[in-house]
């Protein structure tokens, strides 16, 4: 069969999105633990072609187990396939695509014409012991019938290569002057790209960051790392505004539903115990349990202000009223914070997607 270009070109953008989420959690997919080291031999390796032509045989094996990945020209037998031509209309641009570092052309780079992956090719190769771990791997795929495991290894394979893009260098689109318009349209591209709470999180700190420059308040703005327990911590929310070690607001960054028994719970453990009397619920839905919307209601009577806002119309709102001057601060405040080395390469590289888009 031959190969499906624009369906692989898919099955990899798909996967690829998994396996960042996956590094955002910090949890690879579970595999056969000898292929594993194999794996991680080659993701050392400086020939990048390994882990390249890697990819492409994976492909091809989920597409049809009858293709041979170790013939990767069309000329080598029946149930060869055109590697090279894998590589170079799907693999390689989007390792490209994707900011991960790698070779212009891998079967160009390392591997003549007419190669079979074996070992009567080995002795003219650099790297030995990768070229090794490649054979191991190659063999393992050859043995795997099971759908599922094949999938379960290629979400591995992308995690990996997610990994090796984390100790990359990923310079950042500048944001130039836009419109209200334009950032109604960048923020909700970032707010769609999976980022474990940290994008939703900066843009309300960069936000505070510009409010507190333009109208020169001398609050201090700390804030919470992600999945760090505000109650272990003593802080009173995700964000926290202070002057005078006074808190004037805490705020609470969420992407999960806001119930009533939630509502109890954060005024229980953070809004009492630290009497903090302005209190903020950044949503990045409308939507409210009414039940929860009550239970404020009787908090505001008892001198505690618990409000709930979509995320994304109030920083619309704060950019308009704080003029150019504050969204320029803005800017500033957003760029440093995706651009701290702490911050996922996958979200610096959704950052730069969404600019192209909104300037392309």
């Amino acid at each position: 069969m031959p190969t499906d270009y624009d369906k692989a070109h898919q099955l990899i953008a798909n996967d690829f999105t998994k396996a960042e989420k996956d590094l955002l959690k910090g949890a690879p997919p579970s595999i056969n633990i000898k292929v594993q080291s194999a794996c991680n031999t080659l993701f050392v390796s400086r020939t990048q072609a390994y882990r390249e032509v890697l990819l492409g045989c994976t492909i091809a094996r989920i597409q049809d187990k009858l293709i041979n990945i170790r013939q990767p020209y069309v000329d080598q037998g029946p149930n060869a396939f055109s590697g090279r031509s894998l590589d170079e209309k799907v693999i390689n641009p989007f390792l490209h695509e994707k900011r991960i570092p790698c070779s212009r052309g891998p079967y160009l780079s390392v591997f003549r014409r007419s190669i079979k992956f074996d070992r009567g090719i080995r002795s003219g190769l650099r790297d030995k012991n990768a070229y090794d771990a490649f054979l191991k791997v190659i063999k393992y795929l050859e043995s795997v019938s099971d759908k599922q495991e094949l999938s379960t290894f290629l979400r591995y394979l992308l995690y990996k290569f997610a990994e090796l893009r984390e100790s990359s260098n990923i310079p950042l689109a500048r944001l130039q002057q836009i419109s209200l318009e334009q950032y109604d349209i960048l923020l909700s591209g970032l707010l769609t790209v999976p980022s474990g709470g940290r994008i939703p999180m900066m843009l309300v700190v960069a936000t505070f960051t510009a409010i507190k420059e333009f109208f020169k308040q001398k609050w201090e703005i700390s804030w919470q790392g992600i999945n760090v327990s505000d109650t272990a911590s003593g802080a009173g929310g995700d964000v926290t505004i202070s002057a005078n070690n006074q808190i004037l607001m805490a705020v609470e960054v969420t992407e999960r539903p806001i119930s009533k028994s939630r509502v109890t719970a954060t005024f229980n453990t953070k809004i009492a115990p630290a009497g903090i009397e302005d209190y903020i619920f950044f949503i990045k839905s409308t939507e409210v349990d009414p039940d929860a919307r009550q239970q404020a209601r009787q908090y505001f009577a008892q001198g505690h202000e618990v409000n709930f806002l979509e995320i994304k119309e109030w920083i619309i709102m704060s950019l308009a009223t704080i003029s150019k001057q504050g969204r320029s601060s803005f800017n500033k405040a957003l760029l440093e914070l995706i651009d701290k080395p702490d911050v996922p390469s996958t979200i610096k590289v959704a950052w730069n997607d969404q600019i192209a888009q909104l300037t392309g």
